[in-house]
């Protein structure tokens, strides 16, 4: 009988996390799973570690590959799994108890979600600094798939490791290797097709921030690659009737967003700006203007490019009193 979910995770010298993280599976109020453990080419004992559990537990599965990195781990694993629904899972994180019973009921209840994310919990919590507490508090603004859309261009709207897709969709929409983060470009392919993503909008995972974590060490997660992960999902999606967009903010969020989309033939022509000294100004020969010259302006897509939560609220709501809609007229970024 196939398990109605299977974990997937990869590991990579994992040995001195991936012990509580197994426990933490074991525990699960879901009984009815299969944790799909790829062991990614480990020198240390992570292999050691998950056998140990698969002798004891014949739900555990242990694949061994040379090390080959994220996408290929990911990605021969899925091809183990045989669970309809398969569940992220990474070698230093901790599952709250009914992650998989709440997420698999979840999608149940909604047969037309092609997946779901949850809330997390980042730990340990001595060290983190206040980028990563707002950071925490923006995934937990995000509550359904309204949200998800919308801040798709902020920062990856679910967290990866939270992640719950139905096997199939995710057969459909492989991982694949690229010159940014693979689990940004499946989020973004994914809404790019049309599927739903759902959000359970409870902490479910325990997400460890350290200094090993590929987010941290890999040139893929760096901000400018994000930057060009955005640009091109924007290029070939929102943006592709119009080559000329106008760009809201011209500080670095914004700079090298335009720099990103002119490589890709995107090009603004006109800045919004509230600083008075740039008013009227010419910023790369394109004018900058005010908010409220907006609505004179010929209807083209506006793209809005500003770092924080609060700010970017703030604009949201200016431009709905111009009658503008996010989504169909314009779209946040950061």
């Amino acid at each position: 009988m196939s398990p109605a979910v299977s974990v997937l995770l990869p590991a990579y010298n994992a040995a001195a996390t991936l012990g509580a993280t197994l426990r933490s599976v074991v525990r699960q109020s879901e009984p009815d799973w299969e944790c799909v453990i790829v062991d990614d080419g480990s020198s240390d004992g992570t292999a050691l570690v998950a056998d140990g559990f698969a002798a004891r537990d014949p739900r555990f599965r242990v694949l061994r590959l040379p090390h080959g990195g994220i996408v290929p781990a990911l990605s021969h694993g899925l091809a183990a799994c045989r669970g309809e629904l398969v569940a992220r899972l990474d070698a230093d994180d901790l599952l709250q108890r009914r992650r998989l019973e709440k997420q698999r009921q979840a999608l149940r209840q909604h047969p037309h979600w092609a997946g779901v994310g949850c809330h997390v919990r980042l730990f340990p919590r001595r060290d983190m600094t206040a980028g990563l507490r707002n950071y925490e508090r923006w995934l937990a603004s995000i509550r359904g798939p309204d949200d998800v859309c919308r801040e798709a261009f902020v920062e990856c709207p679910i967290a990866h490791p939270t992640l719950m897709l139905r096997r199939e969709v995710l057969q459909r929409t492989p991982y694949r290797d690229c010159a940014w983060p693979e689990d940004y470009d499946l989020v973004l392919r994914l809404l790019e097709g049309k599927e739903e993503l759902g959000m359970v909008p409870e902490r479910l995972l325990h997400w460890r921030d350290g200094s090993g974590r590929l987010s941290r060490t890999s040139p893929r997660y760096a901000i400018a690659a994000f930057v060009e992960c955005k640009a091109e999902f924007l290029s070939r999606g929102f943006l592709a009737e119009a080559p000329g967009y106008v760009l809201w903010g011209f500080g670095d969020t914004g700079k090298a967003l335009a720099d990103a989309l002119a490589r890709r033939g995107r090009h603004p022509t006109a800045i919004v700006e509230l600083h008075p000294g740039r008013l009227g100004q010419l910023i790369r020969g394109v004018r900058v203007i005010p908010p409220e010259a907006l609505p004179s302006l010929p209807r083209q897509p506006l793209v809005v490019s500003v770092a924080g939560a609060i700010p970017r609220n703030e604009i949201r709501a200016a431009l709905r009193q111009m009658d503008f809609v996010e989504s169909r007229d314009f779209v946040c970024c950061a």
